[in-house]
């Protein structure tokens, strides 16, 4: 027989265990939307991630609010890409007093270097995803050993998705005549995935959006496509696009699709998770420089 005392149990029991599970998700913070797909994917039901630059946010150049200062305060892990990515990020995390563990991702990664600096637009190879997702989980195991059964098989499920995605890749730019994966993107972003693919990319910005494009580089970037026969010039989502638009004007370039370069899509767009990202891409890229 249910009585009032049981009743009672029972209806505390339905109001307080969803707020207590919600509860038990160990705060993180992920500083932009790559990584932060990353760590949820790895991280699942026993995370809770909050990202600072959102969805086709440039990173390079981002402000900090008072409420990511809240979030840093809040947070045991703060996941990082470095390599003088997120330049903006230590002074955020020394003004909020965070005490949570940062987490510099890509440690394993070799990085590549130009006049500018080292690139740290590693996740552009997929390689590198993987090393990014190894260190995730290796991370979220120290912070919450519990978890340490549920965050390998996440990992070692996403890292087939991985694999897999890294093979399609290759196989669809294999497609396309050399002669032909020559193409020009806003900044200088994707350096890992030519080296690993063997499409060239052409930018008129560095590999940070920080540095204003002067006239002399958009005349060599004029000059270089027409010299080289570029197949097609593109639109990253966090850049302006009247840069590309004027190079395939002045040039008789083909102007192809938008590329995700340092930032997701919203969820509604074509680049919502870092594999749709790439997929996306991948597609676009074949598109444009297959005709």
């Amino acid at each position: 027989m249910l009585t009032r005392r049981n009743a009672l149990a029972l209806f505390l029991a339905a109001v307080v265990t969803p707020a207590t599970a919600q509860a038990k998700k160990m705060p993180v913070v992920a500083s932009f939307s790559i990584i932060g797909d990353f760590v949820r994917q790895v991280g699942g039901d026993r995370v809770s991630v909050t990202t600072i630059v959102g969805p086709d946010g440039d990173a390079h150049v981002y402000q900090p609010s008072p409420a990511d200062g809240r979030r840093i305060a809040q947070a045991r892990l703060i996941f990082v890409n470095g390599l003088g990515f997120e330049g903006w990020l230590d002074r955020l995390i020394r003004s909020a007093k965070s005490k949570g563990e940062v987490v510099t991702l890509g440690k394993g990664v070799a990085a590549r270097n130009d006049e500018e600096g080292q690139d740290p637009h590693a996740w552009q190879d997929v390689a590198n995803a993987k090393i990014y997702v190894r260190e995730i989980r290796d991370a979220l195991t120290a912070a919450d050993p519990e978890g340490a059964e549920t965050y390998k098989a996440n990992a070692d499920a996403y890292l087939a998705k991985l694999d897999a995605l890294d093979a399609e890749i290759q196989q669809a730019i294999a497609a396309v005549p050399k002669e032909r994966r020559r193409v020009v993107s806003t900044h200088d972003a994707f350096g890992y995935f030519a080296a690993r693919y063997g499409v060239e990319f052409i930018a008129p910005q560095g590999v940070s959006t920080e540095a204003e494009v002067s006239a002399r580089d958009v005349a060599k970037i004029i000059d270089a496509v027409r010299a080289h026969k570029v197949g097609a010039v593109f639109i990253e989502n966090i850049a302006d696009p009247r840069l590309a638009r004027r190079i395939a004007s002045e040039t008789g370039a083909k102007m192809g699709g938008v590329l995700y370069s340092d930032a997701l899509s919203d969820a509604k767009g074509d680049g919502a998770t870092y594999i749709d990202m790439m997929r996306h891409n991948v597609r676009e890229l074949a598109k444009a420089l297959a005709q």
